[in-house]
């Protein structure tokens, strides 16, 4: 989950996650799947703050993506936080069509849901459990705001035109319309450079991406976390391809905070894919 999603909305609380996925299929050739399990090392000025792991599948024209995260240690004694969220969907010509989005975090505070179901890459249905308590004072999220979207967790997959490498300016040159049922903003990547990796179950070449965080709505005009993010010059996020899908995910984030610089790692990060008979 090396994702560039996860960006503080409001009120000085953060909300994870993340980014696009493209499998082109013909009815009549093969179907393939595609999946990807691994687990990230969160860590904070280099102390080690919590644990993350993301499991997803692109089978046939559909996905799944499941995530979690907790800290651990001494982060957790000052804040037990934990969350939990999946996403599912259809592949189009176009990218993803995401269908569903749930997330579930938790901090020493409180416990929030959310809900989302999407068509067409338009929430047609939020569902927020409880509202966060300062909702009148945020900006309006408008109908607009939730139209030519996607959610966090399918963000976290991201195609590549059919023409270019997986691996360059391609991988990274984008910018990604988020909706977390909360939030709307916008993540800009833009490549830096190429490096080759190894870590336990991968090992080869990444995209280098700079990211910038742009919000729109759902957020306070007043937090000074939404302005210091807007004004980070200091985010990157390594891309890792997958072929059958030509498409790619995170490997890798690193994110400079208010207390200093918060790095996700992968500890452990498989790709693998299969064909299967046309009629499974």
């Amino acid at each position: 989950m090396a994702f560039l999603t996860s960006v503080p909305g409001g009120a000085g609380r953060g909300s994870t996650r993340s980014v696009v996925a493209l499998a082109l299929l013909v009815a009549a050739a093969p179907c393939r799947a595609e999946t990807l399990r691994a687990n990230f090392a969160l860590s904070l000025l280099g102390l080690s703050i919590g644990h993350a792991s993301a499991n997803g599948v692109i089978e046939g024209r559909n996905y799944r993506i499941d995530i979690s995260m907790r800290t651990t240690g001494l982060a957790s004694l000052v804040n037990d936080t934990r969350g939990a969220a999946t996403a599912a969907g259809a592949l189009s010509r176009d990218g993803l069509a995401p269908a569903s989005y749930a997330n579930t975090t938790s901090n020493t505070y409180e416990t929030r849901t959310v809900r989302m179901a999407l068509a067409n890459n338009i929430a047609r249905a939020v569902h927020v459990e409880p509202t966060p308590w300062d909702m009148p004072v945020r900006i309006p999220v408008t109908d607009a705001n939730k139209s030519n979207i996607i959610d966090p967790v399918s963000a976290l997959i991201m195609s590549v035109p059919a023409s270019e490498p997986l691996v360059g300016p391609a991988a990274c040159n984008r910018t990604i319309p988020v909706f977390d049922g909360v939030t709307r903003f916008d993540v800009t990547l833009a490549f830096v450079e190429m490096r080759n990796v190894e870590t336990r179950g991968y090992s080869g070449p990444v995209s280098v991406c700079a990211a910038r965080y742009h919000p729109i709505a759902g957020h306070r005009p007043d937090s000074v976390s939404t302005r210091f993010m807007a004004e980070n010059n200091d985010i990157t996020v390594w891309l890792a391809p997958l072929p059958m899908a030509h498409a790619v995910v995170p490997y890798r984030m690193a994110l400079r905070t208010t207390v200093g610089m918060l790095t996700v790692e992968p500890a452990e990060f498989h790709l693998s894919g299969r064909r299967q008979a046309a009629d499974r």
